[in-house]
């Protein structure tokens, strides 16, 4: 922990994620009233009659559809994770620990996925299907999981030599015991820091797909306020900067926070800080 905090960089992200969270919490409370409601005239500049952020081409608050938006991009972002840290880690640590051919039959599978590039897969998948969170979050999730699984893999296989596995092994314990009970808690470091990466890359991935038309249409997102205001763009540069920052600030923050966790797992990097 004082490895982390020593690390200026991450500090100053999870100040930043922190408070984004605390915008996603509060938006009912700061704007008791839907986002996707007329507030007032249209294209009011940022400051104008209470506008915080200006209005949109249908008088909506562009910052109400901020803090709301922060509530689809924080909660796709997290759940997509945690699926795709589901699949990959069970994935992973199958084929670290059984090798032969369990070892070579998961990793044609994984690469099978990742013949694809995974915002195409991304597109199709969410288009195949009603564009909604559900599809959504298992779109990302199917997307994100193969480098989670290779991550795991590698660690298992350099993990399932050690003296407290074989011990394991000799006192008769299951291998699933092995496996998430002996070798995952040890494999932790590198995954936490992956998943504070894959976050970020789910925020930016919702953000494309709504940006695309492909997003939940009951719900308000930063992508979508972002392609309603590209048209309009000369006209009200504010509709699309704003929602652009605040993508551009939480993913920067979960870089950051994954950098400084990297740091401070690592006990190599840690001493030299």
């Amino acid at each position: 922990m004082s490895a982390f905090l020593r690390n200026r960089g991450a500090v100053v992200g999870l100040v930043v994620l922190l408070l984004v969270a605390i915008l996603a919490a509060t938006a009912g409370i700061l704007f008791p009233f839907s986002p996707w409601d007329m507030q007032g005239a249209p294209f009011m500049r940022p400051g104008e009659m209470g506008f915080l952020l200006g209005s949109d081409s249908l008088g909506r608050d562009v910052a109400a559809g901020i803090a709301y938006g922060a509530r689809v991009s924080l909660l796709i972002g997290t759940v997509s994770t945690i699926v795709a840290l589901a699949i990959g880690v069970t994935l992973g640590a199958l084929a670290g620990y059984a090798g032969g051919v369990v070892d070579d039959a998961v990793m044609r599978f994984t690469e099978l996925f990742q013949t694809v590039p995974s915002f195409v897969l991304a597109v199709v998948l969410v288009a195949i299907f009603t564009p909604n969170l559900t599809s959504i979050v298992i779109a990302i999730a199917i997307v994100s999981w193969p480098p989670v699984t290779r991550v795991v893999r590698a660690e298992f296989l350099s993990l399932r030599e050690r003296e407290f596995v074989q011990a394991a092994e000799v006192l008769g314990r299951s291998r699933a015991a092995i496996i998430f009970a002996e070798i995952l808690p040890n494999a932790l470091s590198p995954i936490i820091v992956l998943a504070s990466l894959m976050v970020a890359s789910a925020v930016l991935l919702e953000s494309a797909l709504s940006f695309l038309g492909l997003g939940d249409p009951n719900l308000i997102s930063w992508g979508f306020l972002i392609g309603a205001g590209r048209s309009v763009i000369r006209l009200a540069w504010w509709m699309s900067v704003f929602p652009g920052l605040a993508i551009f600030l939480t993913v920067l923050a979960l870089n950051l926070v994954g950098e400084g966790l990297s740091d401070a797992l690592n006990p190599r990097l840690a001493r030299r800080r």
